[in-house]
């Protein structure tokens, strides 16, 4: 600790612009990113800006459960859709799984009132918000006796 101390005394400069160049790359990853929303914002912007959801989930994955209001445009085909969600004049909230995806779509639509679920649909869940979708997703099984491994 002390050899660490004595560094950044014996060279500020080092030290310095190490700081510098942390904050830069935070700085820089964050707008690269897109701009986050909570799950309780995204709530009141729903309310009182009118806020639009899309989910770029797989179809499969936004069947089993969705954010009310949301509109499944799966990542793969958001190229697709460009032009129609970039007309959309109310601000455009992303959803993905955990946000990662949704950032890179922010930065493919290029608009400034698009934003992204920081967490996506984990952080959602996380928060204790509620999903729709089906519900009553049974194993196709149900009912059954279930196969055993032994004879």
């Amino acid at each position: 600790m002390d050899r660490a101390l004595g560094f950044v005394g014996n060279h500020p400069f080092l030290f310095g612009l190490l700081a510098v160049l942390a904050v830069l790359f935070f700085a820089i990853e964050n707008k690269r990113s897109g701009k986050k929303v909570s799950p309780n914002t995204l709530g009141m912007m729903v309310n009182s800006q009118n806020a639009q959801l899309i989910d770029i989930r797989a179809k499969k994955k936004f069947i089993t459960g969705y954010i009310q209001g949301s509109r499944n445009i799966p990542f793969t085909q958001l190229k697709d859709s460009l032009e129609e969600v970039r007309a959309i004049e109310s601000p455009v909230i992303i959803i993905c799984d955990m946000g990662a995806q949704a950032g890179a779509a922010v930065q493919m639509i290029g608009k400034d009132n698009v934003y992204r679920l920081d967490g996506g649909i984990g952080s959602w869940q996380g928060g204790g918000m509620p999903l729709v979708g089906i519900k009553d997703a049974q194993p196709k099984n149900k009912g059954k006796a279930k196969p055993s491994l032994h004879k």
